[in-house]
């Protein structure tokens, strides 16, 4: 048994075919799609890149702070022990290898305690606060963060023993 097609093959042969227009048409889409994926790809790049930096200043002002407590009260004002600006890098200078990265300055600023109704014990108080600068780009950032020393407090404990 034979069957027919129901359709005549050179009656409709240029119907499959894509026109020139369609064709543009597709090759725009298909840039645009292109171009907002890379565009996306390149703004998570940017985003890690700027979350790393903002950690690492983060980490660069506790590893100050966590040395600030541990010092006895004496330590908290010797500018030598304690300077109050210094620098960091994002990647630390090891094993013969220099230093690279983002730069992070810093500064220490010591004030004294002053508590609203004054307290006996503002006068064996310090508030330092660490705060940490660096450029991303074309854009200044900046963290900064504070705590409190005592003088009769951690170091003594620390020390004692």
């Amino acid at each position: 048994m034979k069957s027919r097609l129901s359709w005549n093959q050179s009656s409709r042969h240029g119907e499959f075919a894509f026109t020139l227009v369609e064709a543009v048409v597709c090759v725009a889409i298909v840039g645009v799609v292109f171009v907002s994926l890379y565009a996306g790809i390149f703004f998570s790049f940017a985003v890690t890149r700027s979350e790393r930096e903002n950690l690492r200043a983060t980490q660069v002002i506790l590893q100050r702070m966590e040395g600030i407590r541990l010092f006895n009260w004496n330590q908290i004002t010797d500018t030598n022990k304690n300077p109050l600006t210094f620098l960091e890098q994002y990647v630390p200078a090891s094993a013969g290898v220099p230093a690279s990265g983002v730069m992070y300055t810093g500064q220490v600023a010591v004030t004294s305690v002053t508590l609203d109704p004054p307290a006996m014990y503002s006068a064996n108080m310090k508030k330092f606060t660490v705060t940490v600068t660096w450029s991303s780009g074309n854009v200044l950032c900046t963290r900064s963060a504070s705590t409190y020393v005592a003088k009769n407090g951690i170091q003594n404990y620390i020390y004692s023993n």
